[in-house]
């Protein structure tokens, strides 16, 4: 048995997590994945050499790079049997904060709120992915992935043009208010994700850590959509918003390449 460890420099989210597990899923001689979200770094129990795994982690863009490997004698792994009742858990909040942003940006006409709610809704494919796919034939998780990425692509890029619109018109300006309120209920929202998921994987650590929330993608996205609700307020503009909107499209459009180098 091999132990190779893994400093993944983008892995800083639940979500990245999961698309690493769905990507080695289809190595039988993976053994163990040990994700350690603080440090950003990936320990892999397997058979055989770590080059192959270590092509599969590069095809996801993460910032990966092997630290080292030695041979271990540790044998005996114990499966974690809450996994699919935390997974079932994360994409419960996520989605339902998808809806949430989402109708409270059309409403309040916030691009950041519409924007943030792809992002959620992200997570949310990565969530069922793990759940509807692993374990199921290759096909089956190929078609899945592409099907979630293309999804997520097609709404980002209406959204960027919605952005234009809005840039070149003559709208009202989003409510300040509804934005921030929601962002700070959305950053509570991923703070719980990542509490959750971290909980399970140390009975030592049993507390959320506020270094290792403030390293989520997500929260500064969140933090990002309350700086421009009070942009928008103090300047009397829409652009803070529509720039917070456009920066996670982008974000959105990368996450849905990640979904989709799963099913090459």
């Amino acid at each position: 048995m091999n132990k190779t460890i893994f400093k993944i420099s983008q892995m800083d989210c639940p979500s990245e997590e999961n698309l690493i597990r769905m990507k080695l899923d289809d190595f039988e001689g993976v053994k163990q994945l040990d994700f350690d979200l603080e440090n950003r770094k990936l320990t892999l129990y397997h058979e055989g050499e770590p080059a192959p795994l270590e092509a599969a982690i590069h095809e996801l863009n993460l910032g990966d790079q092997r630290l080292s490997t030695e041979i271990t004698e540790e044998a005996n792994f114990k499966e974690n049997t809450e996994q699919k009742k935390l997974l079932w858990a994360v994409l419960g909040i996520n989605f339902a904060f998808f809806i949430l942003e989402m109708s409270t940006g059309l409403v309040s006409k916030s691009m950041g709120l519409v924007a943030d709610s792809l992002d959620m809704l992200a997570d949310s494919f990565v969530y069922s992915l793990s759940l509807f796919a692993v374990g199921g034939t290759l096909a089956r998780k190929k078609k899945i992935a592409k099907l979630a990425g293309y999804f997520q692509i097609t709404l980002a890029l209406i959204g960027f043009l919605e952005v234009l619109r809005r840039f070149w018109g003559h709208e009202e300006l989003p409510d300040f208010s509804t934005m921030i309120l929601v962002s700070v209920f959305a950053l509570i929202a991923n703070g719980v994700c990542l509490y959750l998921l971290q909980k399970s994987k140390s009975k030592e650590e049993a507390h959320m850590k506020a270094s290792m929330i403030f390293t989520s993608n997500d929260v500064i996205i969140n933090l990002g959509v309350i700086v421009a609700g009070l942009l928008v307020n103090w300047l009397h503009s829409a652009a803070p918003d529509l720039i917070i909107g456009s920066i996670v499209f982008v974000l959105v459009i990368q996450g849905a390449r990640r979904i989709l180098k799963l099913s090459k």
